[in-house]
């Protein structure tokens, strides 16, 4: 193959209300755990269970749209590519974080403040595939 490829899916549980935030520039950003659960038997026949953990990181209007309509435990399905944040925390340890940067997310629950309905899915929302800005600040 000569190119690469970076994207991930996943289709979890939101974990925590969104954190918005705003770059010096003012480039919104907004920020949200995501659970995805896994369930599997063992050769002997017992069943185990784990979650794994994504940080999601939007940008720009997907990140306006989801600090507005994301909610803890909400479904969700998140498109994007990994990466890798590093610094030097005060205590002079270098550090690293893997963040999945959306650049799609559909709401699979009921949009927030909605009254009990039917199973229509929420619409979602994409943005294109812009790069982020290049002063990266860890939150």
């Amino acid at each position: 193959m000569a190119g690469s490829l970076n994207k991930v899916m996943i289709i979890g549980n939101v974990g925590k209300d969104p954190e918005m935030r705003y770059t010096p520039d003012g480039t919104p950003t907004c920020k949200f755990s995501v659970a995805v659960g896994r369930v599997w038997n063992t050769p002997d026949g017992e069943r185990k269970e784990e979650t794994e953990w994504f940080n999601v990181v939007t940008w720009r209007k997907l990140a306006e749209t989801c600090g507005n309509f994301v909610y803890k435990g909400q479904k969700v399905y998140v498109e994007g590519r990994l990466q890798t944040r590093k610094w030097t925390d005060p205590n002079n340890v270098e550090r690293r974080f893997v963040d999945l940067v959306a650049v799609q997310v559909v709401f699979l629950g009921k949009p927030k403040g909605a009254a009990p309905s039917g199973d229509e899915e929420a619409p979602g929302v994409s943005e294109e595939a812009a790069e982020e800005p290049a002063n990266d600040i860890p939150f």
